[in-house]
């Protein structure tokens, strides 16, 4: 028996979200499907900016979970344990 490797999990749970995000923003206009779009959306509202003179940085982070991107984070455990 092969042993499951914790970097497959972690790209099936990335490629998860990603694609219920794009699901669930595709289903934003369909009629009866909006509900795929519901979700929260939090992190730095203004992004932290560091000035150095010649430098600038700027470090900003926004995390938005809908329900579309929670089914894909299901969908991707059941198939990493089908694996």
């Amino acid at each position: 028996m092969r042993s499951k490797s914790s970097w497959t999990l972690l790209l099936l749970l990335l490629s998860g979200i990603v694609l219920g995000g794009f699901i669930g923003e595709m289903a934003s206009g369909v009629p009866g499907f909006g509900w795929l779009n519901y979700g929260e959306a939090f992190g730095l509202n203004n992004p932290l900016v560091l000035n150095f003179g010649i430098l600038v940085i700027t470090f900003g982070l926004t995390i938005r979970i809908t329900m579309a991107s929670i089914i894909g984070v299901i969908i991707a455990i059941l198939v990493y344990r089908l694996l």
